[in-house]
């Protein structure tokens, strides 16, 4: 007669066991770090704690006030409230505001790209975190989260989309909720790089369009649009007008990175 061994239940263990297993986990990844220290998010040398080196944290340009309350544009002076930059009174965009994290400079530029191309979604947790402060005014009456969408021949190829990933980071951190299937990429277009804003516009023409089964998650919504980095606009701008034509009540933009050209002052 053979002897049969039940399944011991860990609930039916109880605390004890509990108090076990935790201990065991908190020694299992003090042992880890020691094996592999924690790395720098930027340049991977080893750093204290989560997040970038006293290195690359210096060279890390936040964007803080004073800047355009349109455009988020940082300002050279404080000029008072609701003053425009130059670009948001030369060419309004369909949002009503943007706001970005950090300028695209050097670290900035490393980290997209490795979120982007080289597969590191462990860079979205504190990305997305830095870009939930960023963005605090505009997530705290916000109704919705929407990522810029891929084409989907090129979700085939990348596997994952960079700003749905860091969308579902804000979503956690601002309670707002996430829809990443409200827009659709609905035509294949060139890659955006070296083409001039009107050249990006032309090549966004009827690119975006809202879902028909999301039409009623959109209708009377103020929704924060979600990027890695906005440069001339031209693609959250073609969003921003899909998800109004679907009566969206407001459309905000809210990225990792955006592009600063010289330091601008106010009209």
């Amino acid at each position: 007669m053979g002897l049969n061994f039940a399944p011991i239940s860990i609930r039916r263990l109880g605390p004890a066991a509990h108090a076990a297993r935790g201990a065991f986990a908190h020694i299992a990844k003090l042992a880890l770090d020691i094996a592999l220290p924690t790395l720098c998010i930027s340049c991977r040398e080893p750093v204290d704690g989560e997040g970038v080196c006293a290195a690359c944290w210096g060279k890390l340009s936040f964007i803080e006030r004073p800047y355009c309350p349109k455009l988020g544009i940082p300002f050279v002076y404080d000029p008072g409230p609701e003053l425009l930059s130059m670009e948001a009174i030369a060419a309004p965009p369909a949002y009503a505001k943007a706001r970005a994290a950090v300028r695209y400079d050097e670290v900035a530029r490393t980290l997209v790209h490795q979120l982007k191309y080289q597969d590191r979604t462990d860079l979205a947790p504190i990305m997305g975190r830095w870009m939930a402060r960023a963005g605090r005014e505009l997530l705290a009456d916000a109704d919705l989260l929407v990522p810029v969408p891929l084409h989907w021949q090129r979700g085939f190829s990348r596997r994952y989309n960079q700003s749905g990933a860091l969308a579902r980071v804000i979503a956690r951190c601002s309670g707002v909720r996430l829809q990443g299937d409200a827009l659709r990429r609905v035509r294949a277009t060139a890659q955006q790089v070296g083409l001039s804003r009107s050249q990006r516009s032309s090549n966004l023409q009827g690119a975006f369009q809202v879902s028909p089964d999301r039409l009623h998650e959109v209708q009377g919504r103020r929704i924060v649009i979600v990027d890695d980095v906005l440069t001339t606009g031209a693609t959250v701008d073609a969003c921003a007008r899909a998800l109004l034509r679907a009566k969206a009540a407001e459309v905000s933009v809210l990225v990792f990175a955006r592009v600063v050209d010289a330091p601008r002052a106010p009209i």
